[in-house]
């Protein structure tokens, strides 16, 4: 394969905030926009719901950004890179360590959901069924799942968001630029433009952060209230320290095994962890996720096939979600499930939730499904439905800075992560 020789451009910069020196960082402005947003949400309940449409237009701005941007970055980084074979190596790398990183929190929330037991004791009488049975009829088989990779027009995938077969498109496509030469110069460095004014497109977007930030907090409090929380305070406990201990104990550990100093990392994607977790959206932190991990010293070509790639196969917080929503909904029902079942349970969840991706609600449709699968009663998947906002932000979360680490832990396992750049985060 030949490979197009290109000057590299050097990782973007991040764009300061505007104002004076002492107007406040980025971060700090996320921090203040979601507490504001939580006390809006708290003492203008009213107020804070009329104001969703700000977190949703926010959300429809990083939207537009992400097909171009994810196509520009990942045919440079193929093209540029010109090695099939390492792309193979790559991806088969990025596999194993996804298939591994969600065995352990599927086990991880195993344990905690039989340890804790936070089902045992709440009603579940009157509770609507309706919105969760649409849901079982979402479900996709593996066939379906299959076919989906391949996107029957590459204008209708980005037209729909669709991370995955934008992926797959992009990487056939840096294949044939790197294919033919230096007839496929021009196209390469017409594509490196892009992704650099995608990278400050994504700057002047991400000053719109706080507010949409403020906004999405403001609607979830006010919308939700409180007392749903006090009901099922024992289930978003758990689901938490779950959350926490993945991060901290599994995260922590693979960084510590990967040589990449944990909280230096912590620090490095504070921004797309903020945005993630206040939105509830992965796609929302897609954008700065990338531009991130490049400025942290992973090549293009790995941060752009392995980080949206993730998006699909190494859904950390969501399978540990699943973990502990499937078995809940057990204890709910009064039902004593022995442990063959429940392993049998997390395999099926392990391979349905790989098809879920862009699907609002993605994980209750995987656990909706499986609930009906095993005999289980749908008025617990009703009930987790009423908080699922909550337990979205954090899975989501987790979600992205999994994903982070497993560019990373790519790039280190290839020999080419630039520990130089890591200083800069110190």
């Amino acid at each position: 394969m030949a490979r197009i020789e290109i000057e590299a451009p050097a990782a973007p910069a991040a764009i300061p905030a505007a104002g004076p020196s002492w107007w406040p960082g980025a971060t700090t402005q996320i921090f203040l926009g979601l507490a504001i947003g939580v006390a809006l949400g708290a003492i203008r309940p009213d107020v804070a719901v009329t104001i969703k449409p700000l977190a949703d237009a926010f959300l429809r701005m990083i939207k537009m950004i992400i097909a171009p941007l994810l196509f520009s970055t990942l045919v440079v980084g193929i093209a540029g890179t010109g090695d099939m074979k390492a792309m193979g190596r790559i991806g088969l790398k990025a596999l194993v360590y996804f298939e591994v990183a969600t065995t352990i929190a599927l086990f991880l929330g195993l344990g905690l959901v039989n340890w804790f037991q936070p089902g045992a004791g709440v009603s579940v009488a009157g509770t609507a069924t309706t919105d969760v049975a649409v849901m079982a009829t979402r479900q996709q088989s593996v066939t379906e799942i299959f076919l989906h990779l391949f996107p029957t027009s590459i204008f209708d995938a980005m037209a729909r968001g669709d991370i995955l077969q934008v992926v797959v498109f992009a990487s056939f496509f840096g294949v044939a630029l790197a294919g033919i030469g230096e007839k496929g110069r021009p196209v390469l460095e017409f594509l490196e433009s892009v992704a650099q004014v995608m990278f400050k497109f994504t700057a002047y977007v991400m000053m719109f952060a706080p507010l949409g930030v403020m906004a999405a907090m403001a609607a979830t409090v006010g919308g939700r209230g409180p007392g749903i929380l006090l009901t099922l305070g024992k289930l978003v406990g758990v689901m938490y320290l779950g959350l926490f201990v993945f991060l901290f104990i599994v995260i922590g550990g693979v960084a510590l095994l990967i040589r990449v100093p944990f909280f230096t990392f912590l620090r490095a994607i504070r921004e797309p962890f903020l945005i993630a977790f206040t939105t509830a959206s992965s796609e929302a932190a897609l954008p700065k996720a990338l531009e991130v991990m490049a400025r942290f010293g992973v090549p293009r070509n790995i941060v752009g096939f392995v980080l949206p790639t993730g998006y699909s196969f190494n859904l950390d917080g969501t399978t540990l979600y699943l973990s502990i929503a499937s078995v809940f909904v057990a204890q709910l029902a009064g039902l004593q499930m022995s442990l063959g079942q429940q392993l049998m349970m997390m395999l099926t969840l392990m391979l349905t939730s790989k098809g879920v991706a862009g699907v609002p609600r993605g994980a209750l449709v995987v656990l909706t499904a499986a609930l009906g699968t095993f005999g289980l009663p749908l008025e617990g998947a009703a009930i987790l439905l009423g908080i699922d906002q909550i337990l979205d932000m954090g899975r989501t979360a987790v979600n992205v800075t999994g994903n982070c680490l497993a560019t990373a832990v790519v790039a280190r396992w290839e020999g080419v992560l630039d520990d130089r750049q890591i200083e800069q985060f110190r």
